[in-house]
């Protein structure tokens, strides 16, 4: 689906002047995140793109994730000093150069071998969080060693509990500094149009082999790189030896994951980790007020990309009655449709202590490696830094109480 945000055509009469996004191979070309989407495109193969944009069902949710931040607009101040504006931020204790984290995505050796590292050297060269997924192709020692990293894991819950609680060991023991355990992915969202690219469970059909056959790149720097299918690494010791292959053991997982997974499971896992705690797919008030007295030191709004339930409400939109509820006493971050650097500052006006980056990044991943990567997050943090100067921000403090923003109805 395109972006239904974008409204280019004012500026064109019956599509003159014609524009098209670049697409090409200087990532330096690439002037917005939809330029390294449409690079990301280009690249791809069909089944690749729809595991990496499709959501839920009618995709409803999906969308909603990006319309919400149509609902508001900017209300900008002048003749305010911003010459030493920052988005300097703290997060989680921590001063991150902006107050963005990469998001946990599963599977990103489908994108590109060594796709998660790639990731998290990004992210540690510009400063902010990365969140490893259950379901990332690299081990988590591996990412471990990567200078100046702050490392964070994403827990699934699934098979028994020495899973878990393995896991939660070696997280530990590799240094990450913060744990997030995703709540609303127990059952497996619907999403139809990437089940369309296979004949069956565990077989893609003929037309998607022979579309990434005429994907060269993307065979070259994901397959042959590889040495084949990308494989859980991080959880292949927890797989039966005849499920470890590339579908197998992803389907193998689903159905281990109980659904079962509920607030005392939350305290069990409270009690075994003593650092930073955030809670991942709250989209419920009553859920933000539990979460306040059950010990986790934040929340993360979030749809799980649109991916899970269809037709639910955007964490945007929840965004500022959620800070009514946890008030100072949790960090509120929110995940889901972050495209633009005014994208991220509606969010911080809103209430957000951070926001969570999940496709933009993957975007340049696709287009470029570490350094696509590199790009999209630097896109963000400049049309960010430049949006708050022409906003009349300085700080991150300037947009706290929302007088910069007004809701269109």
């Amino acid at each position: 689906m395109g972006d239904p945000l974008r409204t280019n055509d004012v500026a064109q009469l019956d599509g003159s002047p014609r524009r098209r996004f670049y697409s090409g191979p200087s990532l330096h070309r690439a002037a917005a995140i939809a330029d390294l989407r449409a690079m990301a495109h280009r690249r791809m193969p069909r089944f690749v793109l729809e595991y990496l944009e499709g959501g839920a069902e009618d995709e409803a949710g999906l969308a909603r994730d990006r319309l919400a931040y149509a609902d508001w607009r900017f209300a900008p101040r002048q003749l305010v000093d911003v010459s030493g504006r920052t988005l300097e931020a703290d997060l989680l204790g921590r001063s991150a150069r902006l107050p963005l984290v990469i998001a946990p995505t599963g599977l990103n050796g489908i994108f590109r071998h060594g796709g998660d590292l790639m990731l998290a050297q990004a992210a540690a060269e510009a400063g902010i969080p990365f969140v490893q997924s259950t379901m990332s192709n690299e081990r988590m020692e591996d990412l471990a060693r990567i200078d100046g990293l702050r490392h964070w894991f994403q827990l699934y819950v699934f098979g028994a509990d020495e899973v878990w609680q393995e896991l939660l060991r070696r997280a530990d023991a590799c240094g990450c500094e913060t744990l997030v355990l995703t709540t609303n992915a127990q059952i497996f969202g619907n999403r139809e149009w990437s089940k369309r690219t296979r004949a069956s469970r565990t077989r893609p059909s003929a037309s998607t082999v022979l579309d990434a056959a005429l994907h060269p790149r993307w065979m070259a720097s994901t397959l042959l790189a590889g040495r084949g299918l990308p494989v859980f690494r991080n959880v292949l010791d927890f797989i039966p030896r005849e499920h470890r292959g590339f579908f197998e053991s992803a389907h193998w997982i689903r159905e281990h994951q109980p659904s079962s997974l509920d607030w005392a499971d939350l305290d069990r896992i409270r009690r075994r980790w003593s650092k930073p705690l955030l809670l991942k797919g709250i989209l419920h008030p009553d859920d933000l007020r539990r979460a306040v007295d059950a010990g986790v030191d934040g929340v993360v709004l979030s749809s799980h990309g649109g991916r899970q339930l269809d037709w639910t409400i955007a964490p945007l939109d929840l965004l500022p009655q959620a800070r009514e509820i946890v008030g100072d006493r949790l960090a509120l971050h929110v995940a889901g449709g972050l495209r633009r650097g005014t994208d991220l500052l509606k969010a911080l006006a809103l209430g957000a202590t951070a926001v969570w980056a999940g496709r933009a990044p993957l975007y340049g991943l696709c287009a470029g490696g570490t350094q696509g990567v590199r790009r999209a997050l630097d896109i963000l943090h400049k049309e960010a830094l430049d949006a708050m100067g022409l906003l009349g921000a300085a700080s991150l403090a300037d947009l706290s109480d929302g007088s910069l923003l007004q809701r269109m109805r």
